[in-house]
């Protein structure tokens, strides 16, 4: 079976005012399909001897702990395979692609990590010695807040590209001219970002980028590979996950506070995206996850 199939294109909760997702969580295996989004993606994993790991092109099996970084919208995901440890330690730190600018990357100071993310591309595996380095400045990552986060992150990215033994995982790149590099799927998106908690019409969103709604649905399916209804109800099920772990209010409230109407519908729909029902998701979880 090609597991390149079905690649499921993620949304991610990030807003444009967010810098970075962090999740961190001690799990039994993985359910997550193969995926991409146009965050970069930092990715620690240990007790993971016998995982599979696909980055683009390359399929791998894991040793007991690695450390992973996936440029904008390249294919990956993590598979149980042949893994047998049911304690998992999963460090997934996400961020905007442009959320270091090209002016800010510019600097003399910043040219390795410039240069890290134009490999990025390919999916950067670092040694065994580095991961289990930084293994506990990734761990601590998620306690920091505020500007004390962002400068460990930076200084986090800057150790691991200066670090030796890197290597790139996938043979082919992906397509630059991606989802969020068109200025009409822009708009949609931001204004999705906006207004998910609210009722969205297949008119009003045609209507932004002065396209029929017909020409529209073509238009998300295209850039998506989802339907406009598809999509919406994926960001709003973003959402839902984040509150689902951070606040402790009904699951009913998160639903209808995320742009539900019907509750019977929205465990549909998040079983559908999750793999399992939005209570499930809620005891399962036992790590943390934080935007900043």
């Amino acid at each position: 079976m090609n597991i390149l199939n079905k690649v499921h294109r993620e949304i991610t909760p990030l807003s444009p005012e967010d810098s970075f997702l962090v999740f961190d969580r001690v799990k039994d295996g993985f359910d997550f399909p193969i995926h991409f989004h146009p965050e970069y993606e930092l990715n620690f994993i240990s007790n993971g001897k016998g995982v599979n790991r696909v980055v683009g092109d390359s399929i791998e099996e894991i040793d007991n702990i690695e450390l992973v970084l996936v440029g904008p919208n390249l294919h990956h995901g993590w598979l149980n395979n042949n893994c047998k440890s049911k304690e998992i330690r999963e460090i997934t730190i996400q961020f905007h692609e442009d959320l270091f600018n090209h002016a800010f990357l510019s600097r003399k100071i910043l040219k390795p990590i410039k240069d890290m993310f134009d490999r990025s591309i390919h999916g950067i595996l670092f040694s065994k010695k580095v991961s289990m380095d930084i293994h506990e400045r990734i761990s601590h990552v998620s306690k920091l807040d505020s500007m004390d986060y962002f400068l460990e992150l930076i200084s986090i990215l800057y150790d691991l590209a200066n670090s030796r033994n890197q290597k790139l995982l996938s043979t082919y790149t992906t397509n630059r001219d991606s989802f969020e590099n068109s200025d009409k799927i822009k708009r949609v998106y931001e204004y999705v970002q906006e207004n998910f908690d609210k009722r969205i019409t297949l008119a009003e969103a045609s209507g932004l980028i002065n396209m029929s709604q017909v020409s529209f649905n073509r238009f998300m399916k295209k850039r998506t590979g989802k339907t406009f209804v598809d999509y919406v109800n994926d960001v709003r099920i973003g959402h839902a996950a984040i509150r689902l772990v951070e606040k402790d209010i009904s699951i009913s409230e998160i639903a209808f506070n995320c742009g539900f109407n019907n509750i019977a519908n929205f465990n549909r729909v998040f079983k559908k995206s999750k793999n399992c029902t939005p209570s499930q998701y809620k005891n399962d979880f036992s790590g943390i996850k934080r935007i900043l």
